[in-house]
């Protein structure tokens, strides 16, 4: 009797469930699945829909397609099969952050070594999603930032105002390759896939994943799962029935941990901040001790995560309730990113202009509208739209804005600018 070949999406959800049914199970058998067409073709599709730059080789999907996908792909196929693929040095590029005085490093993988990196994720993944926690939202199929915002925010009404702020000291650049396969290796006892990891390590150094590589997330939240488990403990062990006096979420490197108001419960802040430390020292990844605090919600201070200012305020009913909105450093990098803009196309005409800033208006603003950000967004717009107006004088040698000129309307309507300024306010727990 023969049977049909199973499918990637087949064998991911396999993989998922006797994972999840089987805490201790190691995983053997892998490594041809990697190497399948339909696995290289799958992570073909993925790289090219997130396109990027290319690599140190200078190859680009263009160069792919006009040789042929097909024959690039039976060629890598081929090179992993004989045990000849080797992974290319990643290419460095420093991209500045904080305007300016500092710069974060990718590794930029040529597209054939981001192509093989997402096969093997596409095989390890639902391994290790079977393992992560609730708490963790990082780069997870079907999770998102909002969601991680939402869990704080649900945390602070339910009286958790004394927040763990913490900031991992260059994290990616901190992971340890031995110790990061050793936990890839508790669930995967498979020869070639460890080597073919080992292999993707060491294109970006002797420590740490680069940021820009495809596997890159996956393996850090591996790297981190056992912080999670931690925090995990910490939960249970304080409950009380159905109430909990610890909450956290984490999203890739960026860890928020909560603890209830009650002063009862003074303890468990430094218990938990002591256990964290200890488990963080074990992973040799230090904390940035500038930027680690512990703030009070409930004396009026306010905490930051993933580009939310969160405070907790009264309500017009009375009640507490978690207020988040965009920090300023976000509003300052979104002004300074479209200034950049309309310099560089300063001489350009506005529907140019338009072109290149309604994505990055629209990105941010469906990032940001799940809080309370209506004063941002109508500050934000109606800057925007006098940068419009400037430059549309500009154009004609006058001075002034065009207030009688054009409405706010012949803009959005018009022009075509971005005028989606909508907050989608969610319901509180109360």
């Amino acid at each position: 009797m023969t049977t049909a070949p199973i499918t990637l999406q087949d064998l991911r959800r396999r993989l998922y469930v006797k994972a999840k049914a089987e805490k201790d199970w190691r995983f053997w058998g892998l490594y041809v699945h990697v190497g399948k067409l339909e696995t290289l073709r799958a992570a073909y599709d993925l790289a090219k829909r997130n396109n990027g730059a290319p690599g140190i080789d200078g190859v680009t999907f263009v160069a792919i397609e006009d040789a042929g996908v097909e024959r690039f792909l039976v060629e890598l196929r081929d090179a992993l099969v004989t045990r000849t693929y080797r992974p290319l040095r990643n290419r460095r590029v420093e991209i500045p952050k904080d305007g300016g005085k500092k710069v974060r490093v990718l590794g930029i993988p040529a597209i054939r070594d981001r192509v093989v990196q997402g096969a093997l994720k596409l095989i390890l993944e639902p391994i290790f999603e079977a393992d992560f926690h609730d708490g963790s939202y990082g780069y997870r199929p079907k999770r998102t930032a909002q969601q991680a915002v939402a869990r704080v925010a649900e945390a602070i009404v339910r009286n958790k105002t004394r927040v763990i702020d913490l900031d991992l000291a260059a994290y990616f650049d901190s992971v340890r390759h031995d110790l990061l396969l050793a936990k890839v290796a508790r669930r995967v006892n498979d020869r070639d896939i460890l080597h073919l990891l080992k292999q993707m390590l060491k294109a970006s150094g002797k420590r740490g994943v680069p940021q820009g590589g495809v596997i890159s997330p996956l393996l850090s939240n591996i790297y981190l799962t056992e912080v999670d488990a931690m925090l995990e403990r910490a939960k249970v062990v304080t409950r009380n029935g159905e109430h909990t006096y610890v909450e956290y979420a984490r999203y890739a490197d960026d860890l928020v941990i909560l603890v209830h108001n009650d002063r009862r419960q003074d303890w468990l802040v430094e218990a938990v901040t002591r256990r964290l430390r200890e488990e963080l020292a074990q992973l040799d990844v230090r904390l940035n001790e500038e930027k680690s605090r512990v703030v009070d919600l409930s004396r009026g201070e306010s905490c930051g995560f993933l580009g939310f200012d969160f405070r907790r305020i009264r309500s017009l009913r009375g009640h507490w309730r978690a207020q988040y909105t965009p920090t300023r450093k976000a509003r300052t990098a979104l002004r300074r990113r479209l200034k950049e803009v309309f310099r560089q196309h300063d001489s350009q005409p506005v529907g140019r202009v338009i072109v290149e800033i309604n994505p990055i208006l629209r990105g941010w603003v469906n990032y940001f509208r799940i809080g309370h950000a209506s004063r941002c967004f109508a500050a934000i717009r109606q800057w925007v739209e006098r940068k419009v107006r400037r430059h549309l004088m500009r154009a004609r040698n006058r001075q002034g804005f065009g207030w009688k000129r054009w409405s706010r309307a012949w803009l959005h309507d018009a022009l075509g600018l971005f005028g989606d300024y909508r907050v989608q306010y969610v319901a509180s727990a109360r």
